[in-house]
């Protein structure tokens, strides 16, 4: 998938099917409207493509983050979109509804087609609507694609709901909602490395960063892509009651049972599949040690009945 950061031309030489939205959680009614544009482009010879923006971390319209870039990204390209611009909203947000059409969809898409979800807004202060996408886009001679909202439990699936699942530690729901297991991919950094000096538990430390949504605090079934293959594990967000003092920093690290090596600076993909337990705090270092090697038990166990399926 080839990815712009700035408001250009895509590679279309035929035009293109375009999804238009956010694509922060890439959920079950982002993948129905991304998949609508990459099938449509597929029957017509287009190109398949998405426009989206980015915000800074410390932007109030969408909240926190539910998925690291590269995270997002690899989810809309594994849907079949070749062309992805995502530009600052800062270059495009003054547009008129009417400019938003011709600079961003005929200008930079060449658009054929787009589509979006049935509560699509565009242009200066959120000013265009679908209905009046529809008449705009159709003065060019360009198709427009509601596609219907997805739905889980009654209820329309949105990446609020999603963000208030993880943050309840309601990590099935959430994934129900995303299609995919919630999954992150930050930075291995350093902790204190008490899970080797004290615990015999070694962790790999993947802190979020600011901007960035965290689940609820608590310990989780995860699994865990290094060398080439995934590893069952233990996750535990939260602070460290046992071993730091009041105030310390939330932290996310991850013990895994039949790894050793290096990975500091790499960034291997986690996934959460189950909440299991509340974060507490331990009479000794021997009963927090035993609850790590318990949870990635569970979690070597889970996953083991999980591929005899």
């Amino acid at each position: 998938m080839h990815i712009l950061t700035t408001l250009a031309p895509i590679d279309a030489p035929h035009g293109s099917a375009v999804a238009l939205g956010f694509f922060d959680g890439v959920h079950l009614g982002h993948r129905a409207v991304l998949g609508a544009a990459v099938d449509y482009a597929a029957a017509h010879g287009l190109t398949a493509a998405a426009f989206t923006f980015s915000l800074p971390a410390d932007h109030p319209l969408k909240g926190g983050r539910i998925f690291p870039d590269r995270e997002k990204h690899r989810r809309v390209a594994e849907l079949g979109i070749t062309e992805y611009q995502e530009a600052p909203f800062a270059d495009f947000c003054a547009l008129s509804p009417e400019n938003f059409v011709r600079k961003v969809l005929v200008g930079c898409f060449a658009a054929r087609a787009v589509f979006c979800g049935d509560n699509f807004t565009f242009g200066a202060k959120a000013a265009g609507n679908v209905a009046l996408l529809q008449a705009l886009c159709a003065a060019q001679g360009i198709e427009t694609h509601v596609v219907e909202m997805a739905q889980y439990q009654g209820q329309v699936v949105s990446s609020t709901r999603i963000r208030a699942a993880l943050e309840d530690c309601r990590i099935q729901d959430a994934n129900a909602m995303l299609g995919q297991p919630y999954a992150i991919d930050w930075p291995v950094g350093h902790g204190k490395h008490v899970g080797t000096s004290r615990l015999g538990t070694p962790t790999i430390n993947q802190n979020y960063p600011a901007g960035a949504l965290e689940p609820g605090c608590g310990v989780y079934l995860t699994r865990i892509w290094l060398d080439g293959r995934w590893y069952p594990s233990a996750t535990g967000i939260g602070r460290r009651p046992t071993v730091d003092a009041a105030g310390a920093p939330i932290t996310c690290e991850t013990y895994v049972p039949d790894f050793s090596g290096d990975v500091y600076g790499q960034r291997p993909r986690l996934e959460f599949h189950r909440y299991l337990c509340p974060i507490r705090k331990f009479d000794s270092m021997q009963a927090l040690s035993d609850l790590i090697r318990d949870a990635a038990r569970q979690s070597q166990a889970y996953f083991a009945a999980r591929a005899e399926q």
